[in-house]
């Protein structure tokens, strides 16, 4: 029997990019991620189209509870957004290139800012539930590197720089637009895990010791593949549980959430500002 030939990576992308353009064909220089709980945004963008994603050829399919798994295109801010209502994680049994996909897909579409957002453990002692973290660095602590392979030239260098993986132009905005709308805000270091376990004491004391902030499961691959391909990211986390000594404890999805919905509001205000672009 004769094997058929495997549909290439760079392939994948195209194929995915002449399925949308066949329905939206303007160039969209916005991209967001939305994180666990933190799909409210798409209340506030003019939804020109949705994209389901297994509609959409070689795309994965979130598998998370909370996570929509839509593909949005709209207005925020008066300008057009490619937004994800729900990521892919690596614990889902994704490789780093499936996880990554979609922001691949987005720079193709023209995407030269991208926003991420998350849920994540606040290492910081002075981090409370519901509080927000700008990243303005991370530790990549996943066991795969989305890089990995052959490099895809037509992207960017075979050794992208990462003294700057999040915008410092962006940072600085978003605490000016924070402190003008009272909201507290920490700045700090994010640590990426590949779960889906969440962590033990020692753990976490671990992760602090090496100089994390915080800790979640997604968002350093994406930011690892939008550099590499030269997008300008900012990221920012809700706290959705303490992981500082004597503050850790059972937690579940349903707290989770719950956590996540008291930041939202923050988080999206601070992204359509951030979008708007008028800081």
């Amino acid at each position: 029997m004769r094997e058929e030939p495997q549909v290439t990576y760079p392939s994948q992308i195209q194929h995915a990019i002449n399925h949308i353009r066949q329905t939206f064909d303007e160039p969209v220089s916005i991209g967001i991620i939305l994180g666990t709980g933190l799909g409210q945004l798409i209340e506030h963008i003019e939804v020109i189209h949705e994209f389901p994603y297994h509609e959409i050829p070689f795309f994965p399919v979130s598998t998370v509870e909370s996570h929509s798994g839509k593909l949005v295109i709209g207005k925020l801010s008066g300008k057009y957004v490619i937004a994800m209502q729900g990521r892919f994680h690596y614990y889902e049994g994704y490789s780093m290139k499936e996880v990554t996909f979609p922001v691949r897909v987005m720079k193709l579409l023209g995407v030269e800012q991208l926003f991420v957002s998350n849920a994540a453990g606040g290492l910081d002692p002075e981090y409370q539930i519901g509080g927000l973290m700008i990243l303005n660095d991370h530790i990549d602590l996943f066991p795969e590197n989305p890089l990995r392979g052959k490099n895809l030239d037509t992207f960017s260098v075979r050794f992208p720089d990462m003294s700057e993986p999040y915008s410092t132009r962006l940072i600085a905005k978003a605490i000016v637009i924070a402190k003008s709308n009272n909201i507290k805000i920490h700045t700090g270091v994010y640590a990426g895990v590949q779960g889906p376990n969440l962590e033990t004491k020692a753990e976490y004391k671990y992760l602090r010791t090496i100089g994390a902030d915080a800790v979640g499961m997604s968002t350093i691959p994406e930011v690892i593949v939008a550099r590499h391909m030269n997008m300008e990211v900012f990221a920012i986390s809700a706290i959705t549980d303490l992981c500082s000594p004597g503050n850790v404890k059972q937690i579940s999805l349903q707290e989770v959430l719950a956590a996540a919905a008291i930041a939202e509001p923050n988080i999206s205000m601070i992204i359509r500002e951030l979008v708007a672009g008028e800081y």
